[in-house]
């Protein structure tokens, strides 16, 4: 029968089990000031975030990757604020060797940091998934805009 953990990761799917294998980042929220439940909800909309950035994927390269960044640490800072968003996506890039990836990446978590921040009572409304949804709209935006980046092959 397994364990109740494994019953509760064998109904999610590949991103959430990806999520809930991934305990740095909830570290990381709590070592920020995040309570238990608020850390739950950042691997929540972390495992939220890939699916929504994937479902509004076009093929443009680079373009999911950013779409995500941008809402997962929008939606982290609207509701549990800057350090803990900053936190965890330090914890996320701890120990890649990917230095390209990872500039962009930086990048575009500060772009959805700065707009989460100064649109905090936007993103506190509603459900996990229709703040991330409502946020993909504006990361969108912020692509066709060149706000969000990529990486492109050399």
């Amino acid at each position: 029968m397994g364990s109740p953990f494994d019953r509760l990761t064998a109904g999610l799917g590949k991103a959430a089990q990806a999520v809930v294998g991934a305990p740095h980042v909830f570290n990381a929220a709590r070592a920020a000031g995040a309570s238990s439940s608020a850390a739950a909800d950042v691997m929540a909309a972390s495992a939220a975030a890939l699916q929504v950035a994937a479902a509004r994927s076009d093929g443009t390269p680079g373009r999911q990757n950013a779409v995500r960044h941008f809402i997962w640490q929008a939606y982290i800072a609207g509701r549990h604020g800057a350090a803990v968003a900053e936190a965890v996506a330090a914890a996320h890039e701890e120990g890649r060797n990917t230095p390209h990836d990872t500039r962009v990446d930086l990048h575009n978590n500060a772009v959805g940091r700065a707009y989460g921040v100064a649109h905090a009572a936007e993103v506190g409304r509603g459900s996990l998934l229709d703040a991330l949804r409502s946020l993909a709209v504006v990361a969108e935006e912020k692509w066709a805009a060149e706000e969000l980046i990529w990486v492109r092959d050399r």
